[in-house]
């Protein structure tokens, strides 16, 4: 496991924690939803990652450009490929993923996949719904999903 350092960031929605490795961003936490971490002042590339985030908030900026460091799974490290892949402003549902992902009947296995990403927003998992409809789960609760649709003009 690679040396990971957290820093909290103040953004216009609230305070994130993020974690890096040399390698890039490898988790943002949301607000009220941080693990007991100790905490180093941001670097540059948080600072970097802060600013996306309120442009991202402000309607500014539709896709972030940061280095990223994931670990997952293959099938895992596939599916946040794919994830990052859905424009802004659109969606596309479990089973829909699973077929680009080459696997159309893996949409419980994607949607697992899903529920670990660990870099929301940046890799925009809040963009995949049920196909029965509604809003589905996201880890950070229903009402920050349903925002983060409703910024991108999607209703839901």
């Amino acid at each position: 496991m690679r040396d990971i350092r957290y820093s909290a960031i103040e953004t216009t929605w609230g305070k994130f924690l993020v974690g890096r490795s040399e390698g890039g961003i490898r988790a943002l936490y949301f607000p009220n939803r941080f693990p007991r971490v100790p905490l180093s002042p941001p670097d540059e590339l948080v600072r970097t990652l802060k600013v996306e985030l309120d442009e991202y908030f402000a309607g500014s900026r539709r896709n972030f450009d940061l280095p990223l460091d994931l670990e997952g799974t293959p099938f895992q490290l596939k599916v946040w490929g794919e994830l990052a892949k859905i424009p802004y402003g659109e969606t596309v549902t479990y089973g829909e993923l699973a077929g680009r992902v080459g696997n159309p009947r893996a949409a419980r296995a994607v949607g697992q996949a899903v529920g670990t990403n660990p870099v929301p927003i940046v890799i925009p998992c809040h963009r995949v719904l049920p196909k029965r409809g509604g809003i589905g789960n996201f880890g950070p609760g229903p009402e920050w999903k349903r925002r983060l649709l409703r910024l991108e003009g999607v209703s839901v």
